[in-house]
């Protein structure tokens, strides 16, 4: 992996020339995950909590296989399940590896006003620095995919960072390491792209999934976390996998031109003060007509 892979490309909150700006983004990495061949084993989730350190939590069983309802601030990476009748009537279980996404515009990090509290790194990965995060959750509405959690212990944000720790050491995600079928694969996004397409298209003239595809939304400027579905027309069967993500609008006007706004207005209201006090100068106290009672004292 060369050098330039984990130089940090984008600092939110960072003003004027950023960091590793317009290195060499060949070695882009990106996680593929074949749900087509996802057998529900959970050793992803077995392996992400044990790498970053994490313990088993108290599981919610609620008629399903999945493990809880969605992903938390200690919990990266959760299977989720869904029962699927097709139009023959047979029944399908669709599995998703849920995590974040890794987009290659991410709205987590549009969101973020504390500067270096979330970065990317050249090679596409996002990641968040929790010493530097201010607990606001600002990055939670900005994430189409409600992947960051917040700690009401520690009051900061929590993500999956794609073992940026072994990535850059030249290794591959613990989840990865630890998939006994095959289901997910590691390698550079145009890599990642082409296995995958190989993948959908042998589903569609073999299979009979006429609908198989990539999954790889361009609303986020794509994702370093793609997804082979049997049913890419209806990513929302694969545990509310949105069909079309983009960054919230809100986000977009807060951080663009209502911020510049809000600059302009309090350099004005600065200007109008100092205006002011050159043409009338300082306040000055009235004083009070005699007779008059102040302090139920009568002025004489």
């Amino acid at each position: 992996m060369s050098q330039a892979s984990t130089e940090i490309i984008r600092i939110s909150g960072h003003a004027g020339a950023v960091a590793g700006e317009g290195l060499n983004r060949e070695f882009t990495v990106c996680k593929l995950v074949d749900t087509t061949t996802c057998i529900g084993c959970k050793a992803c989730e077995v392996a992400c909590l044990e790498w970053n350190g994490y313990t088993f939590t108290e599981t919610t069983f609620d008629n399903s296989y999945q493990t809880m309802p969605e992903t938390a601030w200690n919990y990266w990476n959760l299977i989720k399940f869904n029962e699927h009748e097709r139009a023959d009537g047979s029944m399908m279980l669709l599995m998703r590896k849920d995590q974040c996404m890794h987009c290659a515009d991410p709205g987590c990090l549009a969101a973020c006003p504390a500067d270096g509290a979330i970065v990317q790194y050249a090679n596409g990965i996002v990641d968040f620095q929790e010493a530097n995060c201010i607990g606001c959750g600002y990055c939670i509405t900005g994430c189409p995919f409600n992947i960051p959690k917040f700690s009401p212990t520690t009051r900061r944000v929590f993500k999956c960072t794609l073992c940026n720790d072994r990535v850059s050491q030249g290794l591959e995600p613990a989840c990865i390491k630890a998939c006994p079928t095959g289901c997910l694969h590691f390698g550079t996004k145009a890599e990642m792209k082409e296995l995958g397409e190989t993948r959908a298209k042998q589903l569609r003239d073999v299979s009979g999934f006429a609908d198989a595809g990539v999954y790889d939304p361009p609303g986020v400027g794509g994702t370093h976390v793609i997804y082979v579905l049997h049913d890419a027309k209806n990513p929302e069967l694969y545990g509310g996998l949105p069909r079309d993500p983009h960054v919230p609008l809100s986000v977009r006007l807060w951080k663009t031109p209502l911020k510049w706004l809000g600059n302009i207005a309090i350099v004005g209201g600065i200007l109008g003060m100092a205006m002011h006090y050159m043409r009338f100068g300082p306040k000055k106290e009235e004083p009070i007509p005699p007779g008059e009672v102040v302090n139920n004292e009568r002025r004489v």
